[in-house]
């Protein structure tokens, strides 16, 4: 359970910001506990639409086996082949390049 309260306690205790959606069942448990179910987690839609953006990027880059894997021992090197899968990806989502 993803948006359990000891995984959203746990990232409070570490101070980690989260935006987590609270499942319908467990709204409407805490709603039919009334003031005893607490009250309802932060949930930020945009920012959460963020994340989203943030982590389809990152599937995106682990497409790229270097980068997935870090071959490299060199962080600089490494930081080189994250930059180049950036460029490759930007490359591939521009549809107004001319066509060769």
């Amino acid at each position: 359970a993803y948006s359990s309260r000891g995984n959203r306690r746990a990232l409070r205790a570490r101070r980690i910001p989260h935006d987590i959606p609270e499942k319908d069942d467990q709204k409407a448990n805490r709603t039919r506990k009334g003031s005893r179910g607490g009250r309802p987690p932060t949930f930020r839609p945009q920012r959460y639409r963020q994340r989203n953006t943030f982590e389809r990027l990152m599937n995106r880059r682990k497409q790229f086996r270097a980068v997935a894997t870090r071959y490299d021992k060199l962080a600089c090197r490494y930081r080189a082949t994250v930059q180049i899968a950036d460029i490759l990806i930007w490359l591939r989502a521009k549809p107004d390049r001319p066509k060769p």
